[in-house]
């Protein structure tokens, strides 16, 4: 079979070559690197591009004129409503930009290839007869391995599984599906704006007992989803976005993973949980039992309880999913176990939530690592700080923190330099004593990804290290001279804490060490009247 697929895939990619321009096929043809390319762009008085793998070559010397786009547009099926065409059983799509009049300008003819083993990674998970979201970003693997696990379970588990194909990208062009689909069978979509009714008639009609789709997109479609999901039937299918959290966010794609909504406690109720009186809860049970993050194409994330997962989402607690590799040597290993939180309401602080690992996947993932220790959860407090940024820093780290919106249930400050310079005595004030502070210079993602870094290595108590002591001690000589109070610095080490001495000295005011390591630390004191 894997001997029949490559064959396959180099016949196809003749066929591509004989579709393109001439000149664009003969630069093609003598490429070292034909067998990892990735698309062709061809716009109208533009030089063309080949686009590969791990490089891209512009032919600056050839601009692609209207001939050329209508060369290929001659060679291949009649474009669609989603302006997407393809070469009868291949999996090549190539895509269209039209101008205001509707005449093609522009083509992006992308190079389909059947890959065989590419869900050995997520096998386990396949076999379970879970319903399976994939998310990730363009041209990391999605529709590949959709169209594996199409195959996998339609030919090896023998079940009775049917493909909504949009675009003709899952089972390839033509009447006639592409063999690498197996035996599954393959529904086409006349109108992308008609997937969900064709999602719906192929459970009505067909008795599937799995159906495959890629990219939903559309209200309809998650609407569509859902009611397949609850007619028993496993769904393994795409969406757009990258994460979980993307997900969530997304208004239109949200109920596939339960959806969310705003609801208000009682004053009792917000009592006892610690929370403001309007929160956010899930709305329904999700879709999709497993969601699946495409890192890259030998890495990914899963999170094998969505209905838990999006709950310690929505209490603040950042989520830690399994996080799988494919080696070099073909070996999956599982570097980081996945640690939800235990069934409990959210008490008033959360800094410190309990975790448990989940139960070990079973079938093609063998090889596991010893689990780390379980993480604590920094709860961190903004000030001046751009949310947006620390919350992309956080899940771009997969860091065990969360953002706090009260600075009574914070266990460190992030405070940019400009905001302590212009209102020092503000943020003393809300402080007290106690809360280390983490000071950056300018409000970027780099230097707020440094000093998340900085905080979860345990170097957020020092500040910016020398020049963060001295900037605290001296809004604090400003803040004890306007109030006439005594105040407290941020604990920090013996070597810290003698170069404040001295520049408070230095401006005429009296300190004194207070505490003990290694919460020892510096009391400015007002000058004796």
């Amino acid at each position: 079979m894997s001997q029949h697929i490559m064959q396959n895939n180099i016949e196809e990619l003749n066929l591509l070559l004989n579709a393109l321009p001439p000149i664009v096929r003969e630069r093609l043809s003598g490429a070292p690197d034909l067998d990892s390319l990735v698309e062709v762009v061809l716009d109208y008085g533009r030089p063309a591009e080949l686009r590969f793998m791990d490089r891209y070559e512009r032919l600056k010397d050839y601009l692609v004129s209207e001939d050329d786009i209508r060369y290929v547009s001659e060679r291949v099926s009649e474009f669609g409503g989603d302006n997407r065409a393809g070469i009868e059983r291949t999996l090549h799509r190539i895509s269209a930009i039209r101008n205001r009049q509707g005449r093609i300008i522009g083509l992006t003819c992308r190079f389909g290839r059947a890959i065989l083993g590419t869900i050995d990674i997520i096998q386990d998970i396949v076999e379970s007869g879970k319903s399976i979201l994939l998310l990730g970003k363009p041209g990391v693997g999605k529709t590949t391995k959709l169209r594996e696990m199409a195959r996998l379970l339609a030919d090896d588990l023998s079940k009775r599984v049917v493909i909504v194909d949009t675009s003709n990208e899952i089972g390839g062009d033509g009447d006639i599906p592409h063999p690498a689909i197996g035996s599954a069978r393959r529904m086409q979509v006349s109108d992308p704006s008609n997937q969900h009714q064709v999602m719906i008639e192929g459970v009505e009609n067909h008795m599937p007992e799995v159906i495959v789709i890629d990219e939903i997109g559309t209200e309809a479609e998650a609407y569509a989803a859902r009611t397949i999901a609850e007619r028993g039937v496993q769904l393994i299918g795409t969406a757009h976005g990258r994460t979980l959290e993307n997900l969530m966010m997304n208004p239109t794609l949200c109920d596939l993973v339960g959806g969310i909504q705003a609801v208000t406690l009682s004053d009792e109720e917000a009592r006892r949980r610690g929370t403001q009186k309007t929160v956010l809860e899930r709305k329904a049970p999700p879709t999709f039992d497993v969601l699946v993050e495409l890192i890259d194409y030998d890495r990914l994330a899963v999170h094998h309880d969505v209905q838990t997962t999006v709950d310690a989402i929505l209490r603040s607690v950042v989520p830690q999913p399994e996080i799988r590799v494919r080696t070099q040597a073909g070996d999956v290993e599982v570097l980081q176990e996945e640690r939800t939180p235990e069934s409990r309401e959210a008490g008033p602080t959360r800094s410190a939530a309990h975790l448990r690992p989940a139960k070990p996947a079973s079938g093609a993932v063998e090889k596991r690592t010893q689990p780390a220790p379980l993480p604590h959860i920094t709860r961190i407090f903004p000030y001046g700080i751009a949310r947006t940024r620390l919350e992309r820093a956080i899940r771009e780290r997969r860091a065990p923190a969360v953002i706090s919106s009260d600075l009574a249930d914070a266990d460190v400050v992030m405070a940019i330099k400009s905001s302590l310079q212009r209102r020092p005595g503000r943020l003393h004030e809300r402080l007290g004593r106690n809360i280390p502070t983490h000071v950056v210079k300018s409000n970027t993602l780099a230097q707020i990804g440094a000093a998340l870094d900085d905080i979860l290595e345990g170097e957020g108590q020092n500040g910016d290290g020398e020049e963060g002591a001295r900037t605290e001690a001296l809004d604090a000589v400003e803040y004890v001279r306007s109030k006439g109070k005594a105040l407290e610095l941020t604990p920090r080490p013996i070597a810290l804490r003698r170069v404040q001495h001295q520049l408070i000295e230095t401006n005429r005011l009296r300190s004194e060490s207070v505490g003990k390591d290694p919460n020892r630390r510096v009391k400015v004191l007002p000058v004796r009247p």
